[in-house]
């Protein structure tokens, strides 16, 4: 599958680079670290799947693991290839979450699969996508798999900002009238879903999830109150946002989740 013409434009013109870089935005890269810190042990090789521009990727480099990353668009690797310092253990490639097949399978202890599940518009695509991140890990490997959350987003973009017109969506059938549920096409550039999409998502493979966590919670709804936050503010905020990330009542509330669990190490033949 070639890059659709959406994602090129999109990502050329977009600063994906600084995008985790103010406060609101380090609340989801900080959580997510936090995560991998939980399960990343000594010696352990690391695989990025849609890595962007690899903030994730040089972070774990620069700090002594072996990664190997993967990205789709021709711009971001230009990036990461930028950001790279001498003394990083990390390689990029360019490739297609759908299909890892230059990659044998049980070769990694952890995976990355932190963007490319937001541009996947179809149930079997997504699957692909999560079926080759699976096999690439070693049995007992922990995977990372995130999602863009459709009621977060409305309740920033919609009703919040009012960067799209929610009456609008639902003329046109991206939200449904009665439980507000999104869909999306490639124009719209995002896929966004519910829990229950992801459960439905993840129902088929041999699995064990560790954690579903709201990786950014409320902060881009309040982004403002969080970027003007001083540092022990902020650090304080953090701290809330890590004691209720997991909280059933407020998982829906977010814009970014992670679905984090480990690869059984009995596989379906």
């Amino acid at each position: 599958m070639k890059p659709n013409q959406y994602l090129i434009d999109f990502y050329s013109n977009y600063d994906e680079d600084s995008r985790l870089s103010s406060k609101h935005g380090l609340v989801e890269f900080l959580t997510t670290m936090r995560y991998i810190g939980k399960y990343i042990q000594h010696g352990d090789r690391v695989l990025e799947i849609g890595a962007g521009t690899g903030r994730y990727s040089h972070a774990l480099a620069r700090q002594g693991y072996t990664v190997d990353a993967v990205e789709l668009i021709g711009h971001n690797i230009d990036i990461f290839r930028m950001n790279t310092h001498p003394e990083e253990n990390v390689t990029i490639a360019q490739g297609n979450a759908m299909d890892l097949s230059s990659i044998p399978d049980n070769r990694y202890n952890l995976t990355l699969l932190l963007g490319p599940l937001y541009h996947l518009y179809t149930i079997e695509d997504k699957r692909q996508a999560l079926k080759e991140a699976i096999r690439v890990t070693k049995p007992g490997g922990i995977i990372f798999a995130a999602y863009v959350i459709s009621d977060g987003c409305l309740l920033d973009e919609g009703f919040h900002r009012g960067n799209i017109s929610v009456s609008e969506y639902i003329q046109n059938g991206l939200i449904d009238a009665g439980t507000f549920a999104a869909k999306s096409e490639p124009k719209d550039l995002f896929e966004l879903v519910r829990k229950e999409n992801i459960d439905n998502l993840m129902s088929v493979f041999h699995v064990t999830r560790l954690h579903y966590v709201a990786a950014d919670g409320c902060a881009l709804l309040i982004r403002e109150a969080v970027d003007a936050m001083d540092d022990d503010t902020f650090d304080l905020y953090l701290k809330y946002h890590f004691a209720t990330c997991e909280r059933e009542d407020l998982i829906g509330i977010t814009s970014h989740s992670i679905d984090i669990f480990s690869k059984n190490c009995q596989q379906p033949d």
